[in-house]
C-alpha cells in the first residue's frame, strides 16, 4: 500500500522512499510512500524527478500509486521532487472550481456534473439548461468576492455515513476526505488544493457552450487567467492601434466595420451577376450558329460548385433565340444546362435523364438546372447522352433522348 503524502501536505515539494516494487522494464516503480498526485476525479497527474530521473506519469491503482519512469532507477532508497509550479498550478485551478460550483450552485442552483482540468483551460459541466451573460458575471464576480475575502480551505476526514451537508453526495463508503471553503462549500475530493481562496487568485470565466443538454463552462484561475488577460489585452491594442482608436471604441468600430464589408460582399456580389448578364449577352452576338440554326457554349471548368455568375451567363446567352449553354465542372463532378425558350426542350428533364445514366442526381424548370455525379468517368459519359439529345433531329444519335426530354 501507498501512503499518500499529498492528502495531507499539498505543499511538499521533495520527500524520501523506498521503492517497494518495479515492473520487469525496470521503468514503472512503485513507492511506500508518495507525494505525486495520480491522474485522477479530471486532475491531471504531478510531474517531477525519481532519483534524478523524470516521471512521465503517474497512476491510481487502488491500494497503489505507478510511477512512470523516463528510463530505470536501481536504487531503493529515493529522493524524489514535484515539479511546483506544475503542481500550484493544478491546485489554484481545482480549488478554483470548487468555489465556482459552490458559487454557481448556490446563485443559480446549477449542480456541477464534471470536471476536466485541462493543459490550457478547465471547464465544468453544469446541470442547468441556461444561464444568461448577465447570471455568468453575476457568478464571477462573487467568486473573485470570496478570493479577496481569503477564506480558509481546510481539508478533513469525516466517515461516509456521518458526512454532513456535502455539496454533492459522496457514493464512497468508509472514511470521505472533505475539501471545505469556509462559510461556503463542503465535498468530497481528493485532489491537491490551496490553503486559502486568495491563493487561487483571479478567476476568469471564458466561455458557455451547450452539451448534451446541459451547459460546459470554461475557466481560469490564478496564473492562467492573469497570462489570458495579458493577451487579451495584447490582442486588443493591436486592433486599437489599427483603427487609431480607444479601447473602448473597437467593439462600435469593429461592428461598423463589419457592416461595411458585408454591404461591400453585397455589391461585389450584384456587380458580378450584372458583369455575368452582359458577358452572356455578348457571347450570344459572337456566338454563330450551328448548320440547324442552334447556338451552342460548351465551358469545361476545374472547380466547383457551380457559382451563380456561370448560372447568370447561362441563362443571358440563353435568354436569346435557339440557343443552349452548358458547363461542366471537374471538381466535384457536376453539370449545368440551359436552353432558350424556342428550342423545344426541357432542361430539367434532359439532365435528370442524362444523370440518371450515369448514377448522379438534380433537377431545375424547363430553362435551366443543374446536378452532380459520383466521378468525372461519370460527368464524361452524362455528358455523353446530353450531347447527344441535344443534337438535331437528323443526328445519328438523336433517337437517345427521350420523349419526356421534350416539351
Amino acid at each position: 500500500m501507498t501512503r499518500r503524502l499529498y492528502y495531507d501536505d499539498a505543499y511538499l515539494r521533495t520527500f524520501q522512499a523506498r521503492v517497494v516494487g518495479r515492473a520487469s522494464d525496470g521503468r514503472d516503480a512503485w513507492l511506500d510512500r508518495t507525494a505525486f498526485y495520480p491522474d485522477s476525479g479530471g486532475q491531471p497527474c504531478d510531474a517531477g524527478e525519481i532519483a534524478g530521473v523524470a516521471v512521465t506519469d503517474v497512476a491510481d491503482e487502488g491500494d497503489r500509486i505507478r510511477h512512470r519512469l523516463a528510463r530505470p532507477v536501481d536504487a531503493d532508497e529515493v529522493e524524489c521532487s514535484i515539479d511546483w509550479p506544475r503542481r500550484f498550478d493544478h491546485m489554484q485551478q481545482h480549488s478554483g472550481q470548487h468555489l465556482l460550483s459552490a458559487v454557481l450552485n448556490d446563485l443559480f442552483q446549477a449542480p456541477t456534473l464534471s470536471f476536466h482540468l485541462g493543459r490550457d483551460a478547465s471547464t465544468i459541466e453544469i446541470g442547468a439548461a441556461s444561464l444568461s451573460p448577465e447570471q455568468l458575471r453575476a457568478a464571477e464576480q462573487r467568486a473573485n468576492e470570496i478570493v479577496l475575502e481569503n477564506r480558509a480551505v481546510r481539508v478533513a476526514y469525516e466517515e461516509a455515513g456521518e458526512a454532513r451537508d456535502l455539496r454533492k453526495p459522496s457514493e464512497r463508503q468508509g472514511t470521505l476526505r472533505i475539501v471545505s471553503i469556509d462559510n461556503l462549500d463542503r465535498s468530497a475530493c481528493g485532489g491537491t488544493h490551496v490553503r486559502s481562496t486568495g491563493e487561487i487568485g483571479a478567476i476568469l470565466i471564458r466561455k458557455l457552450e451547450k452539451i448534451r443538454g446541459n451547459l460546459r463552462l470554461e475557466f481560469l484561475c490564478g496564473g492562467r487567467a492573469l497570462r489570458r488577460a495579458q493577451s487579451d489585452y495584447d490582442a486588443l491594442s493591436q486592433v486599437a492601434r489599427l483603427f487609431s482608436a480607444p479601447f473602448d471604441e473597437v467593439p462600435a468600430l469593429v461592428a461598423a466595420q463589419q457592416a461595411r464589408l458585408a454591404e461591400a460582399d453585397k455589391s461585389a456580389k450584384r456587380l458580378s451577376l450584372e458583369l455575368a448578364q452582359l458577358r452572356g449577352r455578348a457571347l450570344y452576338f459572337d456566338t454563330f450558329p450551328g448548320p440547324e440554326g442552334v447556338k451552342r457554349v460548351v465551358r469545361r471548368l476545374a472547380a466547383g460548385p457551380i457559382p451563380a455568375d456561370v448560372r447568370t451567363e447561362a441563362q443571358s446567352f440563353t435568354a436569346g433565340e435557339r440557343a443552349w449553354f452548358a458547363a461542366l465542372f471537374d471538381d466535384p463532378p457536376s453539370l449545368l444546362l440551359a436552353v432558350s425558350a424556342d428550342l423545344g426542350a426541357h432542361a430539367g428533364n434532359l439532365l435528370k435523364a442524362a444523370l440518371a445514366q450515369s448514377g448522379g442526381r438534380g433537377g431545375g424548370n424547363a430553362r435551366i438546372a443543374q446536378g452532380s455525379v459520383p466521378s468525372r468517368d461519370a460527368l464524361n459519359a452524362a455528358w455523353t447522352w446530353l450531347e447527344a439529345a441535344l443534337s438535331p433531329p437528323d443526328a445519328a444519335t438523336a433517337s437517345q433522348a427521350p420523349e419526356s426530354a421534350l416539351e
